[in-house]
């Protein structure tokens, strides 16, 4: 173990496990709304209008804050955009002092069927840039996300494909999987994320 990860791990053991950080990796920017790469905005955006409470521009990020049964959760937006949302992840993570397992980044999966969704305790980035960018900043591959399916059935290039628009059919079933992401994060903060998985992850969710 390197000093570095010594230091982070005595760091977890004093923090607040009734606290939570959510991040959704997007784009930010008119330009990037409703594009595939910014799924994990949408669901935050929602999630926010169920707490109700507002986004404000601080360093890195667009933050906000609410309650889940009497447990803060602070959400995230980067602002530094998908291939640089490890920085913005790691300076909240500190700042915050929230423990790695009470930290869920949600994500777009190329390698998942549009409509399903996943919940993982740890994994590979999967090719996914802002995955990378957090394994590379955290030190670990060990941490929570929610993987949300975009599959490229157009077979056009990945980043045309992602940083493409939600198609008629898709846009028609956002809604259902931004609010069964919802359902997850709640029962993520509630019950832990083993329950969770074993809850959530045989579904298909459109």
């Amino acid at each position: 173990m390197t000093l570095f990860k010594k230091i982070l791990s005595i760091f977890n053991q004093t923090n607040d496990m009734n606290k939570f950080l959510i991040l959704g990796i997007g784009n930010i920017g008119l330009e990037y709304k409703d594009t595939r790469h910014n799924i994990g905005f949408e669901v935050l955006d929602k999630l926010a209008d169920q707490l109700d409470t507002k986004f404000e521009s601080v360093k890195l990020a667009q933050r906000a804050e609410g309650k889940i049964k009497g447990k803060k959760v602070v959400l995230i937006k980067p602002t530094n955009y998908v291939n640089n949302s490890g920085k913005s992840l790691f300076y909240w993570h500190k700042k915050e002092k929230i423990s790695i397992q009470n930290i869920l980044v949600i994500c777009d999966d190329l390698n998942l069927y549009f409509g399903n969704i996943k919940l993982k305790s740890s994994g590979s980035s999967g090719g996914h840039n802002g995955l990378k960018d957090i394994e590379k900043h955290l030190e670990t591959y060990n941490y929570p996300r929610l993987r949300i399916g975009i599959s490229n059935n157009e077979k056009v290039s990945k980043t045309d494909y992602v940083l493409g628009k939600w198609n008629k059919f898709e846009k028609s079933k956002i809604d259902i999987i931004s609010i069964s992401a919802i359902d997850i994060i709640y029962s993520f903060i509630q019950v832990g994320i083993e329950t969770t998985m074993n809850s959530f992850n045989k579904k298909n969710f459109i």
